[in-house]
Order: C-alpha cells, then sequence, then structure tokens
C-alpha cells in the first residue's frame, strides 16, 4: 500500500516542515505538526489547541492533543534537527549567547515542576513553572537554541540531583560547545553574574562574558579592597529597532583586580533610578566602555524577543500537567520561532547582498510588500507579522469552509483558491550546507 502525500498548508510553512519530515513516519502525524506550526504563527490570541484546530481547518482538537500527549515522535530528535539547521544558517559565523530564565504563572499543584518560587519575568514570587533558556544573537536576529526545565527542590522526583539555574545553564553551554556552535561573548542577569560555578565554567572554556551583578556584589564590600569609581562616560544606547536614547556608563576600579572589571550603566548619573541603573562585570578589555553599554543591551533585545516568542506563539498556553508533553509544546514552540529567525535572517541577507541565498530563498517579491500592513522593516517581529499576512487567506478559508458547507458558493471557493495560490508562490527560507 503507498502512503498518501502529507496534505499541504501554505508553502513557506510546508518549505520548513519538509526539513523536518523524517521524523515522523506517519502522514497523519506530520501533517499535525504542520498544523501546529500554522496555528503557533497566526494571530489568534490564545493558541489553545480547539483555537489551533479552526484556523488549520479540522474538525476538532482530538488529532493535535494526540499528537503532543500520545504520539510517539521525539523532542531529543526534534531538538536536534533544529539546532542542525541553526548552524547549517550561522555558516559557521560567531554570536552573543544569552542565558536567560522565564517563568510562567500557574494555579495549583497538578503540573509537574510547578511550585511557589521566584518568576523573574514577573519579580515576584508565585506560584508557576521556570526554565532555563538560551538564544544567540547575530547582528539583530535573535534565534532560539536550548531550554531545560528548573526542577524545584520540593518537587523534584526521589532519586533525581537537583539542579541549580546556573549548573542548567553550564550544561546548555556545554551542549552548545560539544555540537560546534561558535559564541564569541556570553551575557546573563546577576543570578549568573553572581555565580562562581557559572563563571568558573566560562574561563575554562576561555568564552568572554558580561554578566549582570547586583549593586551590593561582594567585591564591592570586602574592607580590603580600594573601589573607585572613574568619570562617567556618555554614550548612545542603540535599541533593537535601530533608535537611540543618551546613556551612562562609569567603570568601578578595584584593587588586586586585573582580568575583570566592573561597570555600572544608568540612565541618570546624578539620581540612578533603580530600575534603570544596571551594574555589571566583564573580562573583555577595559578601555571599551563605549561599546560595553550597547553590548550589555543584547541581553534586553533577547528578552524582549522572547517575550514575544511567549506571547505572539503561544509558549504558556498549554494545558497538560505531565513534563514530558510540555516539553513537547515548548520544542514546538522554539521550532515555529525558529522558522520566523530563518526568514527574517534571508531578509537581512538579501537586504545586504541584493543576491539570491539558495533555490528556496525569500526575496520578497514587489507586490507582496504592497499590502498595506506589508512591514518593511528587517526583524523577527516585522518579519512574523509579514508571515502572518502570507498564511491569512488560508486560516480565513479554513474558517468560511463550514458555512460554504451549508450555503455553497462557487465564486467566492475559487477566489479564496486563487488568493491561496497566489500566496503559495511566497518561498521559505531553508539553510542549505555552504560545501
Amino acid at each position: 500500500m503507498v502512503s498518501r502525500t502529507a496534505t499541504s498548508t501554505i508553502t513557506v510553512v510546508d518549505q520548513y516542515c519538509d526539513a523536518y519530515r523524517d521524523l515522523f513516519p506517519e502522514v497523519r502525524t506530520f501533517e499535525n505538526f504542520k498544523y501546529l506550526h500554522v496555528g503557533m504563527l497566526s494571530d489568534i490570541k490564545r493558541k489553545s489547541l480547539p483555537e489551533i484546530a479552526k484556523v488549520v481547518g479540522l474538525h476538532d482538537a482530538q488529532p493535535l492533543q494526540n499528537f503532543v500527549t500520545d504520539s510517539p515522535w521525539s523532542v531529543v530528535s526534534l531538538r536536534e534537527k533544529r539546532l542542525e539547521l541553526t548552524q547549517k544558517m550561522l555558516e559557521g559565523r560567531s554570536f552573543k549567547l544569552v542565558i536567560d530564565e522565564t517563568g510562567d504563572k500557574k494555579k495549583g499543584n497538578h503540573t509537574d515542576y510547578v511550585a511557589r518560587q521566584y518568576i523573574g519575568n514577573l519579580g515576584k514570587v508565585d506560584n508557576g513553572i521556570v526554565s532555563v533558556n538560551a538564544y544567540g544573537v547575530l547582528g539583530d536576529l535573535t534565534f532560539p537554541l536550548i531550554f531545560l526545565i528548573y526542577k524545584p527542590r520540593k518537587r523534584i522526583e526521589e532519586g533525581c540531583p537537583y539542579k541549580t539555574k546556573p549548573q542548567l545553564a553550564v550544561e546548555i553551554i556545554e551542549t552548545l560547545l560539544k555540537l560546534g556552535f561558535n559564541f564569541d561573548l556570553v551575557l546573563a542577569d546577576s543570578l549568573y553574574g553572581e555565580s562562581p560555578t557559572f563563571i568558573s565554567v566560562l574561563e575554562k572554556y576561555k568564552k568572554h562574558y558580561l554578566l549582570a551583578i547586583r549593586s551590593n556584589h561582594r567585591e564591592f564590600t570586602l574592607p580590603e579592597q580600594q573601589v573607585i569609581y572613574e568619570p562617567w562616560q556618555e554614550f548612545e544606547r542603540v535599541f533593537s529597532d535601530g533608535k537611540t536614547e543618551k546613556r551612562y556608563i562609569q567603570q568601578i576600579t578595584i584593587s588586586n583586580s586585573s582580568s575583570i572589571t566592573y561597570w555600572r550603566v544608568t540612565t541618570d548619573p546624578d539620581s540612578l533610578p533603580r530600575n534603570q541603573t544596571w551594574y555589571v562585570k566583564t573580562d573583555l578589555k577595559s578601555d571599551m566602555g563605549d561599546q560595553l553599554g550597547n553590548l550589555y543591551g543584547f541581553r534586553n533585545w533577547v528578552e524582549y524577543a522572547f517575550k514575544q516568542g511567549k506571547n505572539e506563539l503561544g509558549w504558556a498556553d498549554f494545558r497538560l500537567t505531565n513534563y514530558q508533553q510540555i516539553e513537547k509544546w515548548w520544542e514546538l514552540v522554539m521550532s515555529a520561532y525558529f522558522l520566523v529567525s530563518l526568514q527574517a535572517q534571508a531578509r537581512n541577507e538579501s537586504e545586504i547582498s541584493n543576491q539570491k541565498l539558495s533555490p528556496q530563498s525569500s526575496i520578497e517579491p514587489d507586490k507582496f510588500s504592497k499590502h498595506q500592513w506589508w512591514d518593511l522593516k528587517l526583524g523577527w517581529k516585522s518579519t512574523l507579522n509579514n508571515l502572518r499576512l502570507i498564511i491569512q487567506p488560508y486560516i480565513f478559508w479554513n474558517l468560511i469552509k463550514p458555512w460554504l458547507l451549508i450555503f455553497f458558493n462557487t465564486n467566492l471557493q475559487l477566489g479564496f483558491q486563487t488568493i491561496i495560490n497566489i500566496m503559495n508562490k511566497f518561498q521559505g527560507y531553508i539553510p542549505v550546507d555552504s560545501g
């Protein structure tokens, strides 16, 4: 018996998902993989499985539910394939690695690893689930790498070792190094900047770092240390959208400290507003103060970008209690995020070189970019906006189809098919081996 071909969605999604085809031997499983990517990319407010089922034309959400909960596909294989494609996209180029954690408020205590704990993005202790995440920054492009769940001591199974968040970050870094990723600078907040374990691993692998520290950092308070605050330097803080604002940076010189320098960055050197003043330490050379403020700002880029990904792609929208299933959901979100990153990178490269990158490169046709809502700016969020416009007719068609079963309209059907065929001419970018 000949296996049937998987149902198409929209070309830009299908081309990306085809790179993972071998991971899903069953046709229906692969179709659900594609449907979830379409749903996560769509602009429906909440990415629940019933809502995704509607926009991809399924009668109910049960096939999607089975895909996340019962289907035997491997989250490890999916991650490995995504990271392999990431390396092809990078083509050996170095990037900046950002370690960050994210948490989401969750009610009750039936979900694995949900506990009352500090939720960084909420800035307080609450009931929720937390993960440690690694993202890359290449120019103004952000792309996802690896996440690991944080297991609170009181929620881990008997015999399972407890790992702190810095230990999880170390595990991520060593995995990326083992896979051959080339990052030249590590950025992280004060949880990691105050961790000797984390810093010793960076020094072991000779990876430069720029890490946040607390204002009462230990080195500032030792009685035998002499702490000198150097004159303030003014610099232009450049944001991810290209806008600039005036900032100030000051080196903090500490006796007996040669390889590490300390700095504080602020919006106002006179009042040092608490929420707008940051303390950092780095092993980068001490004469680049005007650059350090913008380098550390990359951490905020990724924090903002990941927050977008969470809000836009549905990171916290799962209704699952088992972590193996939650992990699958999160890895699917990472995959959808990477689809956008790939497309954003293709736009960046075509803007720079004005050359085709591969047979499937995305050089945006003029007629597409004439849409009144098309975003001509580069970057992840602008690219997501444009991808949503591309998949929009397909989604609208799936939403209107149930009415056409009652009130058949040939012209409406032909009109939708025509516009969907046009949208299918928009090609997705899939990286190929440079060799």
